[in-house]
């Protein structure tokens, strides 16, 4: 007898599973369950150790695609580096030129004061000092800080903050010193609009907008938004300090929007000229005012 071919002997295993494929399948995928709910923890074993076994060949699959994110992000990293380069070198450029424009300006200026003889500026100099009370009523707007004379406060010294000009020192104390807001009925400030160069007075009247007074008579109120600064008459407060823009109000008077925000206050500096003695006479409270006004 010849010996029968292995496929021929295989052929009733390959009848009987294509028989019974579907019901083997059912009890495979019904044991599968069972398996999982009666024991999680065999489960939770056997997929961990599944993704042991696996995570060699992800990790290794991975890494191309890693590897090609990083490449991807530097070479943005590198293009936006040769833009903000260039911006760079632009920059640099202009500041050079501004550089040598203020050097030349800076000679001129010296040879310029030489001649005519000019005395120099005072020296300023700054305290710093944290705003600990606010006395904000009908008719008083000031506020009180933790600098007195013992940190070299002194009356008439400006308050300042980095946006402009709040108000000047009225009361000085050894621990403490009380300042009188711009907005305040009795603050009055010599200042100067920058683009015109003329002199007004700034005047509080306890509103958010001081008024300017004695403008110069001209024909055209001042174009609302044009920058006002202090003068420095007085010899009180240093020129050139912002203070804020001029604007018109409803009933066609100039007003000042004020570059300080009064409702945020927290630190001021107060600067010293060495001409706070200017001021001798204390500033008028509103009953002092008013007496003067009766008398």
């Amino acid at each position: 007898m010849r010996a029968q071919s292995p496929l021929r002997l295989t052929m009733p295993i390959r009848a009987w599973m294509q028989r019974f494929a579907l019901l083997l399948l059912i009890l495979a995928s019904f044991a599968l369950i069972v398996l999982g709910k009666a024991d999680t923890v065999v489960v939770e074993r056997l997929r961990v150790q599944l993704a042991d076994a696996l995570a060699p060949f992800f990790d290794l699959v991975s890494r191309p695609a890693s590897g090609f994110g990083r490449v991807s992000e530097e070479v943005r990293e590198i293009s936006a580096l040769r833009a903000d380069n260039e911006r760079l070198r632009e920059a640099n450029t202009r500041l050079l030129r501004w550089q040598e424009v203020a050097r030349r300006l800076e000679a001129e200026n010296q040879q310029l004061r030489g001649l005519m003889n000019v005395t120099p500026e005072p020296t300023v100099s700054y305290v710093s000092a944290r705003i600990i009370a606010d006395s904000g009523g009908a008719f008083v707007r000031s506020v009180l800080v933790n600098a007195g004379a013992r940190s070299g406060a002194a009356r008439g010294q400006a308050a300042v903050m980095d946006h402009g000009l709040v108000g000047r020192v009225v009361e000085v104390g050894e621990r403490a010193a009380r300042v009188l807001l711009l907005t305040d009925l009795n603050s009055r400030v010599p200042v100067m609009l920058e683009n015109s160069r003329e002199r007004a007075v700034l005047a509080g009247d306890n509103g958010p907008q001081p008024r300017l007074l004695y403008l110069p008579s001209r024909r055209e109120a001042p174009a609302a938004g044009e920058r006002v600064v202090t003068s420095g008459h007085g010899g009180v407060f240093p020129p050139g300090i912002p203070v804020g823009s001029t604007a018109v109000a409803e009933d066609g008077s100039t007003r000042v929007a004020l570059y300080a925000d009064f409702d945020r206050l927290e630190f001021l500096r107060l600067v010293d000229t060495g001409l706070g003695h200017t001021l001798t006479e204390p500033i008028p409270g509103p009953q002092r005012a008013r007496q003067r006004e009766r008398s």
